[in-house]
Formats: C-alpha cells, sequence, structure tokens
C-alpha cells in the first residue's frame, strides 16, 4: 500500500469529493422539492374558500363547478378512476383542520334560524402519472379534482447542475492520473537502474516538475557510471600492478640460502596474494547489479564446491541437507560464501567442525566455540577480526555479507549451548 500512496491518496479525495456533493445535491435536491410543493400547495386555500362559499350559500355545482374551472381544476366523477388514482398517487402534502357550515332552517310561522355546523376538513396533494391532483375531504363528502394548472417537481435541472460538477471532478482526476504516470514510469526506471541496467535512459522532453526530476536523475546516472568506471579501472590498475612484484618477490624467495627466511617471506607474499584476490572477488561483488548469472543449483553440489574451495578435510564437515533441495544463485559467488563460512569455522570453533543443515528453509552453520564478543554488524566491517594473531585480514565475513546481500540474504547470528549458528536469513 505505501509503494502507491500518493495513488490512494488521489482516490481517497476523489472518493471524498464524489460523496461530499453527492450528499450536498441530495439535501438541496430535497429541501428545493419541498419548498416547491409548499409552494403549489398554497393552491388549496382557493379550493376550500370556494367550497366554504358553495356549503353556506347552497349554490348549484355547475357554478362552482365553473369557479373551479376558472383555477384550472377540474372535478374526477368516474368513481373507477378515483379509486385507481387514490390507490396509485403519491401523497404529496395533506393537511386537515376545522371547517365551519351554516344551515338554514324554519323554527315557525313566526321565523328561521341559523344552525352552525363545525366539522373536520382534510385535504391533500396527490402526484399520479406526471398529474397534480386535490382530493377534498368532509365527514359528508369527498372530491377529487385534477389541476391542469400545475405540474409535478421537476429536477432537470438539479441533475444537469449535479452532472456538469461530477463530470468535472472525473475529469480532474483523470488529469491527476495522466500526471502520475510518467511518475510511474520514471519509478519503474529507477528499479531497473538499481538492479543494474546501466542502459536505461531517464532523459525526458517534459517541462514540468517530474520531467526536471527525470533529467536530473540522467545527471546522475552519468555521473554514477563515471564513478563506476573510474573505480574498476583503478582497482584494476593497482591489482595488476601489485601482482608484478609479488610474483617476482615469490621467485625471489626461493633463492634463500635460509628455510626460515624462505618460509617467512613466502608465507608474507601468499598473504598478500590473498588478499589482493579478496579484493578482486569484492570489487566483482559490488559492481554486480543483476542476476543474469542465478541458475538453480542443488545446495549440496554448492557445499561440495564451497568444500573443496576451503581445501579441507570431508571429515570436518558435517552435511544434513536433502539432495533434492536447490536454490538459485550465482553459483561462485555463492560457493565462495559457504567456503569463508567453513574457513571462519576451521579458525575459531573449538573442534575444527562444522555443521551445515536446513532450518526453516534457511542455511545455517554451526560450530562449537565460546560467544562473539561483540555483536554481527562488528565483525562484519571490512578488516575486523576476533583474534589478530589469526592468520587473515577480517575480509571473511565482509565478503559473505556482500554476496548475501546481492542474493537478497543478510547473515544473521545466534548462540546457544556452547553453539554459535550463523544464518543465510532471507530478507522479508
Amino acid at each position: 500500500m505505501k509503494r502507491h500512496a500518493v495513488l490512494i491518496t488521489v482516490l481517497f479525495a476523489l472518493t471524498v469529493s464524489l460523496v461530499s456533493v453527492s450528499a450536498i445535491f441530495l439535501e438541496f435536491y430535497k429541501l428545493n422539492k419541498a419548498q416547491y410543493i409548499n409552494h403549489i400547495f398554497t393552491k388549496y386555500s382557493v379550493i376550500t374558500q370556494i367550497y366554504r362559499a358553495h356549503s353556506i350559500n347552497h349554490s348549484p355545482n355547475v357554478i362552482v363547478e365553473a369557479n373551479l374551472a376558472v383555477y384550472k381544476l377540474y372535478p374526477i366523477r368516474q368513481t373507477n378512476q378515483v379509486t385507481t388514482i387514490l390507490n396509485n398517487a403519491t401523497l404529496l402534502k395533506e393537511e386537515t383542520f376545522k371547517n365551519l357550515t351554516s344551515s338554514l332552517f324554519r323554527l315557525n310561522s313566526n321565523g328561521f334560524f341559523m344552525l352552525n355546523n363545525l366539522n373536520d376538513l382534510s385535504i391533500s396533494m396527490l402526484e399520479y402519472q406526471r398529474k397534480i391532483y386535490f382530493y377534498l375531504k368532509t365527514d359528508n363528502i369527498s372530491i377529487l379534482l385534477q389541476d391542469d394548472e400545475l405540474k409535478p417537481y421537476v429536477y432537470g435541472e438539479i441533475l444537469y447542475v449535479y452532472t456538469t460538477i461530477i463530470s468535472v471532478i472525473l475529469f480532474s482526476f483523470f488529469l491527476i492520473v495522466q500526471k502520475l504516470r510518467p511518475l510511474i514510469r520514471l519509478r519503474k526506471k529507477i528499479i531497473l537502474f538499481g538492479n543494474g541496467n546501466m542502459n536505461i535512459s531517464f532523459k525526458t522532453s517534459l517541462e514540468d516538475e517530474i520531467g526536471s526530476i527525470s533529467n536530473e536523475i540522467e545527471h546522475a546516472k552519468e555521473k554514477i557510471i563515471q564513478l563506476l568506471e573510474s573505480r574498476t579501472l583503478f582497482l584494476r590498475n593497482l591489482m595488476h600492478e601489485l601482482k608484478t612484484p609479488i610474483a617476482k618477490g615469490t621467485i625471489l624467495t626461493q633463492m634463500l640460502e635460509s628455510p626460515k627466511q624462505r618460509e617467512r617471506f613466502s608465507s608474507i607474499f601468499k598473504r598478500l596474494e590473498t588478499l589482493i584476490n579478496e579484493f578482486a572477488l569484492i570489487e566483482e561483488v559490488t559492481s554486480v547489479g543483476d542476476s543474469k548469472n542465478f541458475k538453480e543449483y542443488r545446495v549440496v553440489d554448492i557445499i561440495d564446491g564451497a568444500i573443496d574451495m576451503a581445501m579441507v578435510e570431508r571429515e570436518n564437515v558435517t552435511t544434513t541437507i536433502d539432495a533434492k533441495i536447490k536454490i538459485k544463485v550465482d553459483y561462485r559467488l555463492y560457493t565462495t560464501a559457504i567456503k569463508n563460512m567453513i574457513d571462519n569455522a576451521m579458525k575459531y570453533s573449538d573442534d575444527k567442525h562444522i555443521t551445515i543443515l536446513i532450518q526453516n528453509d534457511e542455511l545455517c552453520f554451526e560450530s562449537k566455540g565460546a560467544c562473539l564478543k561483540h555483536p554481527l554488524k562488528y565483525y562484519i566491517e571490512p578488516f575486523t577480526k576476533e583474534n589478530p594473531s589469526k592468520n587473515s585480514f577480517g575480509l571473511g565475513l565482509y565478503l559473505v555479507d556482500s554476496i548475501l546481500k546481492l542474493h537478497h540474504q543478510v547473515l544473521a547470528h545466534e548462540y546457544q549451548n556452547g553453539i554459535n549458528r550463523f544464518i543465510f536469513a532471507k530478507v522479508l
């Protein structure tokens, strides 16, 4: 997830924007619709006034219908149609209130009296098939009126504005993703360069910030290549120049008459030659940046090769590894790493014996001896050794660590019950 943090952040911002805009427009739609319904519902006052006048004056139905028609209101007379509308229409708004009606009665031959009645009057505004209806209901009568003037609420304008804003947000997101694509390509190129592909080019014609970064990385790459070439040339020339006097010194050593001096000088020149060979191997390991030489080999074959390189007796090395187990490595380098672990055990273990096994899918080297006096990090530094009197330049574990890093592994150490256990641990 961390590898795509920028894209995830943009997606999160997009999601928040879309949800926020949608929520705002939904509330605005509800509010606007409610205001529209409240506005058109005011027409009910006209209907109630006409009804009240009819109740008080007992005017003919023709006059009532004529008054309603003035306001584009027409009664629905067919019972089936009324039932269908009432059962299927959407109720938009409804109000109930008290209504006062008056009736004239003859008391006797001397006169009349007026009787006032108070009853409930409810009026509902309905919507059915894109038409507006008013349903008037009292204790005595019920009337369904169709309004030809009013229209249902139309959300087309709000939908148009909402769609426009959402489209702008999505288009902005598309533009941001398009701007991030060069950054994604740049990341892939950096990975290839880090894996040793020196032919990769970061140069670009873009003039924005990402283009500037790409071109600066291209300049840095050129400087790195120059430094690597200078370093390689220097080390190779240095080792070549050192090998000549060492070879001459080795030859001249054989001409010494004193066996003691001859042995001493011979040992010195052998140590110098060993040091140069280790320098050459370190230079190779640190300059290798890809896995083109990685192939699958049986672990037992690699260990056999390491034992031969270490020139130790077979009985000094115990292996408990299944012959079917294979690993993908650079054979020569990985063999050298195991050989150095065998050499280390031969120099520092109490019984000059090492056990090689696989534990938790990791290669382990066990030998008896005292626990390390310092943390492992101290020993994998170049020119560091536990015992200065030992015939070593302190490059063994440093070389092992460098080879393991090339194979995406690290060197680890455990000590338990008098056993030093070095592990070629996998990098998680």
